[in-house]
């Protein structure tokens, strides 16, 4: 099925599921705003092609004047995802072997009513976009939301076997597992032979590397620590985004944040990589490295996926990702940073390639 029909799906979804949530809403005294970006552009697109887990809606809504944030869902997916999300958060707040405070958002209301479950949090405004701050400021609250990661380890059995019940556990052969599977979609989905042939050496790496890996797990992890998932006010990081978290290694937060700033803040990116290589053990930096290396296949996985699921300029855009991704593994594998130019020029074709709905969906993301 094509992206287009894909998104009359999602339309067609929208009117059906937002009318009840609307009015479930209602019920408890919250209204929705007109605007709501978190439904439009590509990440309409995106939920449309999610089978595996559940759709759910992130809306906008006030009530007495005051901003919150909504997840709702009747889709049984989903709602399982949003009650684990749930599990998570409360599970942070009772730690006993966390020794910083993962803040977020107040829960306000946990509603579950007529097969629908609805999460309803107080909106953090920003002092200012993570990205509009000085690059000193951006560099401390990365570095302190890194630091209050790894402040959190399971370092005994009982810690471990409960932490791991609760947010699941990737130990080295976890990940190497992980990467087999990249590597056996991507031989099947026939990509380039370059391609393929970093995809080979990552492994490698992976597999060489795996006491690194293991040396630095045990970790509540968060496997999607970028800007759009937290939020900065009156200096206090607050997380967002409380499924993501893991018991694994503790680079791997790093990876996907630096990931992120390859396209985003160059400058952030290597001065955190400089900080790990002036501040801490040089095995700090190989496993960073692999880890890396780990998210970087990954990406290439996801959107080669995108290319079999859409059509159009989005398919194409997914073409242009897969490529992109793999010109990044390729310096990494060599411990360099990826040429600015190729960044630059990637993101040239990307905005053309980018909906106008999307371009303005992502004014103010970061």
């Amino acid at each position: 099925m094509n992206s287009k029909s894909k998104q009359i799906n999602w339309q067609t979804y929208l009117a059906k599921e937002l009318p009840t949530i609307s009015s479930l809403l209602s019920d408890s005294g919250y209204s929705l705003q007109t605007d709501q970006p978190h439904l439009k552009g590509e990440r309409a697109i995106i939920q449309s092609l999610t089978t595996q887990s559940g759709h759910k809606l992130i809306l906008l809504g006030e009530k007495n004047e005051k901003k919150v944030v909504i997840k709702a869902t009747g889709d049984k997916a989903g709602m399982a995802e949003l009650e684990r999300e749930r599990r998570c958060r409360l599970a942070l707040s009772n730690l006993n072997f966390a020794y910083d405070k993962f803040y977020a958002p107040r829960e306000i209301e946990f509603i579950k009513r007529n097969g629908y479950v609805i999460s309803v949090y107080e909106f953090i405004e920003q002092d200012s976009p993570f990205l509009d701050r000085p690059i000193a400021e951006q560099f401390t609250i990365s570095l302190r939301g890194f630091k209050i990661q790894e402040r959190a380890r399971a370092t005994t059995r009982k810690h471990f076997k409960k932490a791991a019940n609760i947010f699941g556990e990737r130990n080295s052969d976890k990940y190497k597992r992980l990467f087999t599977g990249f590597e056996l979609f991507l031989q099947k989905e026939n990509v380039d032979k370059f391609i393929l042939e970093n995809v080979y050496k990552t492994k490698e790496k992976l597999h060489e590397g795996s006491q690194r890996i293991e040396q630095y797990c045990g970790f509540l992890t968060h496997t999607d620590f970028v800007p759009h998932n937290f939020r900065v006010k009156n200096n206090v990081l607050y997380l967002l985004d409380f499924s993501s978290f893991i018991l694994g290694n503790k680079h791997e937060s790093w990876a996907r944040f630096l990931n992120f700033m390859t396209l985003y803040n160059t400058e952030l990116e290597r001065l955190l990589i400089q900080y790990l290589e002036d501040n801490r053990a040089p095995e700090e930096r190989e496993s960073l490295q692999l880890m890396r290396l780990f998210r970087l296949g990954e990406l290439i996985t996801y959107h080669q996926d995108k290319v079999n699921k859409s059509t159009g300029d989005l398919q194409e855009l997914s073409k242009v990702r897969v490529r992109f991704w793999n010109d990044v593994l390729a310096a990494e594998l060599e411990n360099r940073r990826v040429d600015r130019n190729i960044v630059e020029r990637y993101k040239q074709t990307r905005d053309k390639l980018r909906s106008q709905e999307e371009k303005e969906r992502q004014i103010g993301l970061h």
